[in-house]
């Protein structure tokens, strides 16, 4: 795969469809893994290998725990980064959140105060993983769902500051921005007029769901992609220029071709903003 490939949309690359992913020869298309389902070698790791020479590829984390109160397992990011060597990803990335504990492996990406302290054990973890897999990481704007208390810095000062501090990029998930907007009860497209640019190595964008009461937004991931959603995703594009950009959809999985259609409005979207002077 040449390394100079153009990124446009992509998709989350899925086991139901591997075969008509291999046959896609959309212009731009560039596909997504969690690394953690590839880290074990076998049937799955070739099929990723094989597709790596015609497609880019992302690796986007789920398990690295940055933002817990330890530093990040060493056995696994020598597992990580042996599968970075494997399949030379364009794009590597992670959430901002933590998912163990003494020992204890929590199946969630949990939230946490931003602290000082967490400011410096974050970039910290960052900093570590960062010199063990050889590359830049991007870091994941997470979802929120309650008020936490304890928090020194707001959550966009927070990631810059992550970015000044390690040279780390960062992934903005409009899905989870819209979410957290309406649970948290602040202005999405401020919040997005805020993001720093620069540091945007990747663009997430996915559908949602609401509790079972209906008062919450929940980042589901099984779902087309919301008109709202639609709607921040261009201004954004308009403001910062075109971003790779994935369609993220990880249940209620639908035909290759309807997640190829949300892919396209995506890519319409970056075409019209790589137009623009």
């Amino acid at each position: 795969m040449n390394g100079n490939t153009p990124m446009g949309a992509g998709l989350g690359l899925k086991a139901e469809h591997y075969d008509q992913a291999w046959a896609c020869h959309a212009e731009g298309l560039w596909f997504e893994v969690h690394p953690e389902n590839y880290m074990v070698g076998g049937p799955r790791l070739a099929w990723l290998a094989r597709m790596a020479e015609r497609h880019p590829l992302s690796l986007h984390g789920v398990a690295l725990s940055l933002a817990a109160d330890a530093e990040p397992d060493a056995t696994h990011l020598r597992r990580l980064r042996t599968l970075i060597d494997q399949v030379h990803p364009a794009l590597v990335s992670e959430h901002l959140a933590w998912s163990t504990w003494r020992g204890q492996y929590h199946p969630d990406l949990l939230p946490f105060p931003r602290s000082d302290e967490a400011l410096i054990r974050i970039a910290d973890n960052i900093q570590r993983t960062q010199d063990a897999l050889g590359c830049r990481i991007s870091i994941e704007n997470p979802s929120h769902y309650l008020h936490l208390q304890g928090h020194d810095l707001d959550e966009i000062d927070f990631l810059a500051e992550l970015v000044r501090r390690t040279g780390c990029g960062l992934l903005l998930d409009v899905n989870n921005v819209y979410v957290s907007a309406h649970n948290l009860g602040f202005d999405a497209a401020d919040y997005l007029a805020r993001f720093p640019a620069q540091a945007i190595t990747e663009i997430h964008l996915a559908g949602h769901s609401h509790d079972a009461q209906g008062a919450l937004l929940v980042d589901s991931h099984d779902a087309a992609i919301a008109a709202p959603v639609w709607s921040l995703y261009q201004l954004l594009i308009a403001r910062i220029g075109p971003r790779p950009t994935l369609i993220e959809r990880d249940g209620n999985i639908p035909a290759f071709d309807e997640l190829l259609a949300e892919r396209a409005l995506a890519q319409a979207t970056l075409d019209l903003a790589g137009a623009l002077p």
